[in-house]
């Protein structure tokens, strides 16, 4: 039941009661707390953008008390000159850009009884792709970069078992008596 909360609070599916015996469960338990930490930051991983930043440093110069214009002028034109070569290259020489409609979707399962789960689905041809084990959590999960559209998929246990996504209530039957899970991906703005 833990688990199933942990993963209802990483979704932000949790009702206030619910919020309010999750955080009374966390304070009480400190197993609990560990693995919820853990999985908040594996999930602040998956979800963090690259930054890319450098410390200002404080750049000394020495004044010159003529300034020579030839000097000053000459690495602006270069870059001026640089800057038009490029560009006219770059409109002359460009392909036609091909459209990137996909977005990359994350699926997580909690089955911490096997030892191997996979996903199937429309995006995958029906075939079989495995899915990561996260560490010793019982969490299994694989990132797949989905185009815009409808996309019906369930999950493969070990046993042979086909199971719904859980967290997904958009569901069909299947010719095989069994659900998929069906799922919407719009493009990101």
């Amino acid at each position: 039941m833990k688990d199933y909360f942990i993963s209802m609070f990483i979704d932000n599916e949790l009702d206030l009661d619910e919020k309010i015996n999750f955080v009374e469960g966390v304070h009480k338990d400190k197993g609990f707390k560990d693995q919820t930490v853990e999985l908040l930051e594996q999930e602040k991983q998956l979800q963090s953008d690259v930054a890319i930043s450098a410390p200002e440093l404080p750049m000394p110069f020495k004044r010159r008390s003529k300034p020579n214009f030839l000097k000053l002028w000459l690495p602006s034109f270069a870059g001026f000159a640089t800057a038009c070569i490029l560009l006219t290259g770059f409109f002359l020489f460009r392909s036609v850009p091909v459209e990137n409609n996909e977005e990359l979707h994350r699926f997580v399962i909690y089955q911490p009884g096997v030892n191997h789960a996979e996903i199937i689905g429309n995006f995958t041809g029906w075939t079989p792709v495995a899915m990561e084990k996260i560490g010793d959590s019982g969490y299994w999960s694989i990132s797949i970069d989905l185009p815009e559209g409808e996309h019906h998929y369930s999950y493969l246990l070990e046993n042979g078992q086909q199971i719904a996504d859980p967290t997904v209530l958009t569901r069909e039957r299947d010719d095989f008596g069994g659900e998929n899970s069906i799922i919407r991906i719009t493009a990101s703005i």
